[in-house]
C-alpha cells in the first residue's frame, strides 16, 4: 500500500509534561511526529487548550502540508493521561497533579476545531493497543501494560480484550498502595505506586540527592555544558545514560545512583508483582520514555518480578520494553480510533 493509497488519523498523545502528535496511517506507520510543553506556563493554560492549539499548528506547518493526504484526515484518535470515558471522550478522574484537567471534554473540543470523529481512551490502554497489533504483544491474549512517566499508567488485557470498567477507568495501577505508612500521593491517598515508581518519582529522588552531594554532578553531567545549579538535564534518560557510562562506573557516585534505581525498581516489581497474581498474564510490557533504556531497566525489573512471584504464575511469562517505545500512545490511539469508526 503506498502512502496516497493509505488513510491517515491524527494521532494524539496528551500526557502531563507533553502533547505528541502524529499523523499516522492505516498500518501503523507515523509519517510525521511532533512533540510541545503542555506546562511550559505552569498549566496557566490548560493541557487541553494547549494540544488544540499545538494540533492547530502541526496541520498548518509546511511539513505537514508536504503530505498530500493531511489535509483530508480520516479521524482523531487521543490518548490521554487519567481516567478517561471512552463512550464520551472526557476526563473523569485523574491523580489530581494537573490542575483543570478532571472534566475537561476532549473529543468534543477537538472535534469542534477540527470537524472530524474523535476517540479518546487511557493513554495506557492505548500504549497497550498499540504493543498489541504492531509491537511486543502480538498474539499474546492476557497483557498487562506498566507505562512509567509523569505518573504510572496500566492497561490490562484478558483473552484478548481490554479491561475498561463500568465507565472507562480500569487499569489505573499507579494507584495501588504499596505503603499504608507512606508518603501522601498527589491523589490524596498514601503510599500510592505512583509515587514512588514513576519517573518523575525517580528523578526528583536523584536530583535530591546531586542537591545535597551524595552524588557529584559531573556523574550525570559530564557531556553537558548545563550549569551544574539547574537540575533540570537530570531525566530518566540521563540517569541510565550515567548508569551504563564508564566516567560513572566507579566509586561512591555510582553506588548512590545505582542505589536510588534499585530501590525505584523494587518498588515497579512490587506493583507488578501484586498484578501477576490477580491477573496470570502471560506478557508484561513496560512503557513510557524511560522504556527506551531496554534491558538496563528491564532486566532487573524482570529478575525481581520472576523471583518474588509465585511458580504457578511465572511459568512462561514474558517481560520485556515496549518495542513501540514513546510513539506506542500515538500509534495506539489510531488503533482505538479504528476499532471504533472502522470496524
Amino acid at each position: 500500500m503506498t502512502m496516497a493509497e493509505a488513510k491517515l488519523y491524527l494521532g494524539i498523545d496528551l500526557g502531563g509534561t507533553f502533547v505528541k502528535i502524529g499523523i499516522v496511517d492505516d498500518t501503523g506507520h507515523i509519517c510525521r511526529k511532533y512533540s510541545f510543553p503542555v506546562d511550559q506556563d505552569e498549566y496557566k493554560t490548560s493541557i487541553l487548550d494547549t494540544a488544540v492549539i499545538s494540533t492547530e499548528k502541526v496541520l498548518e506547518s509546511t511539513d505537514c502540508l508536504s503530505l498530500s493526504a493531511c489535509p483530508g484526515l480520516a479521524g482523531i484518535g487521543v490518548s490521554a493521561t487519567g481516567q478517561i470515558d471512552p463512550h464520551t471522550g472526557t476526563v473523569v478522574g485523574a491523580a489530581g497533579h494537573i490542575p483543570n484537567y478532571i472534566g475537561s471534554h476532549i473529543a468534543e473540543n477537538f472535534h469542534k476545531a477540527f470537524n472530524l470523529n474523535v476517540a479518546v481512551a487511557n493513554d495506557a490502554d492505548c500504549s497497550l493497543l498499540g504493543e498489541c497489533s504492531y509491537g511486543a504483544a502480538q498474539g499474546a491474549r492476557n497483557v498487562i501494560m506498566m507505562t512509567l512517566g509523569t505518573g504510572v499508567g496500566g492497561g490490562i488485557l484478558v483473552d484478548g480484550k481490554l479491561v475498561s470498567g463500568s465507565r472507562g477507568a480500569a487499569g489505573e495501577i499507579g494507584h495501588i498502595i504499596i505503603n499504608d505508612d507512606g508518603e501522601k500521593c498527589s491523589c490524596g491517598n498514601k503510599g500510592c505506586l505512583e509515587h514512588y515508581a514513576s519517573t518523575k518519582a525517580l528523578v526528583n529522588k536523584v536530583r535530591k540527592a546531586v542537591s545535597d552531594g551524595s552524588i557529584s554532578p559531573s556523574c550525570l553531567n559530564h557531556v553537558s555544558t548545563t550549569a551544574y545549579n539547574d537540575l533540570s538535564y537530570i531525566n530518566g534518560k540521563t540517569i541510565f545514560e550515567a548508569l551504563s557510562d564508564s566516567t560513572c562506573n566507579g566509586g561512591s557516585d555510582r553506588n548512590v545512583l545505582f542505589n536510588i534505581v534499585d530501590q525505584w525498581e523494587n518498588y515497579i516489581a512490587d506493583g507488578l508483582v501484586s498484578l501477576v497474581h490477580i491477573f496470570n498474564p502471560d506478557s508484561i510490557i513496560i512503557g513510557g520514555g524511560v522504556s527506551e533504556a531496554g534491558e538496563m531497566l528491564v532486566g532487573p525489573i524482570r529478575n525481581k518480578v520472576l523471583n518474588r512471584a509465585m511458580p504457578s504464575f511465572t511459568d512462561g511469562l514474558s517481560i520485556k520494553a515496549a518495542e513501540l517505545g514513546n510513539e506506542s500512545g500515538m500509534i495506539g490511539a489510531v488503533v482505538n480510533y479504528r476499532h471504533q469508526f472502522c470496524e
